[in-house]
């Protein structure tokens, strides 16, 4: 037990040190005592393994859980159910076997799988300028590659039957859509000059040869001839389809003008 303040103060000759030393001894007091308590680990793992053979024809299944790194129950879909490896997961296995929902969700989990390895979705390339203006102007050419699965692709620039060189190459990366498809741009730094033609290449798993699209520079007056020729040709078909209407339409009343003229003529 501890003394008392005034006397604990009077074997003290240094003024206010004992006031300091009696408020540090109070509040080492009033703090509580921590003591370290051990605590319990618990590792609890689920491991998922899918076993190819023949490319992809034949895929098993082996779902192990483990508790504190002892396998408990596993599920293998050679056998289709799942396996008590001990006593403890005993009860989890035979209530997981007795619902048909868990069960087909475990055979249909490696095909799940099978689906991104196999599948294969061609890209959809189409290419354009930002901006609509005269040539020998500085402009950015857009090749744009869409809906393609799986995310390997490589997108080229050529301009006149040469590749372009990476500096003057801009790329937003591979972006998801969000069905497991991808999406990208590429785009290229180009002062476009009369004449010339500027292709984007595409490779990708799912094409046997690189899909080609061509851009070609062209003049506002060329451009306004080939609307021009565009207009003349639809006009031209306009006018073909009305004589093919009426030329086919006629030939049926001057029979019937003439079955009439002949009626008369027998008539009585």
């Amino acid at each position: 037990m501890f003394p008392p303040r005034d006397s604990f103060a009077s074997h003290i000759s240094l003024p206010g040190l004992a006031e300091t030393l009696w408020s540090m001894l109070i509040i080492l007091l009033m703090s509580p005592v921590t003591v370290p308590v051990p605590t319990a680990h618990f590792l609890q793992q689920v491991k998922h393994e899918c076993y190819f053979s023949n490319g992809t024809e034949r895929v098993r299944l082996v779902d192990r859980y483990i508790y504190n790194q002892e396998e408990l129950v596993h599920y293998d879909s050679d056998v289709g159910e799942f396996i008590a490896m001990t006593e403890l997961g005993r009860p989890e296995a035979e209530s997981w076997n007795s619902q048909k929902d868990i069960l087909e969700d475990a055979r249909a989990e490696c095909r799940q799988c099978v689906l991104p390895q196999t599948h294969r979705v061609e890209p959809k390339v189409t290419v354009y300028p930002t901006k609509t203006q005269p040539l020998n102007r500085h402009n950015l050419l857009v090749c744009s590659v869409s809906g393609f699965y799986p995310g390997q692709i490589e997108v080229r620039w050529f301009q006149n039957i040469q590749e372009e060189e990476e500096a003057g190459v801009v790329s937003t990366g591979l972006i998801q859509n969000g069905d497991w498809t991808f999406q990208t741009l590429v785009m290229l730094e180009a002062v476009p000059q009369s004449g010339e033609v500027y292709t984007c290449q595409v490779e990708h798993p799912s094409l046997k040869i690189p899909v080609t699209v061509e851009w070609r520079a062209q003049s506002g007056s060329a451009q306004s001839k080939m609307l021009s020729g565009v207009g003349g040709f639809v006009l031209g078909l306009l006018f073909l389809g009305i004589g093919l209407f009426i030329y086919f339409r006629n030939p049926k009343g001057k029979k019937k003008k003439k079955k009439l003229l002949v009626a008369e003529t027998h008539g009585p």
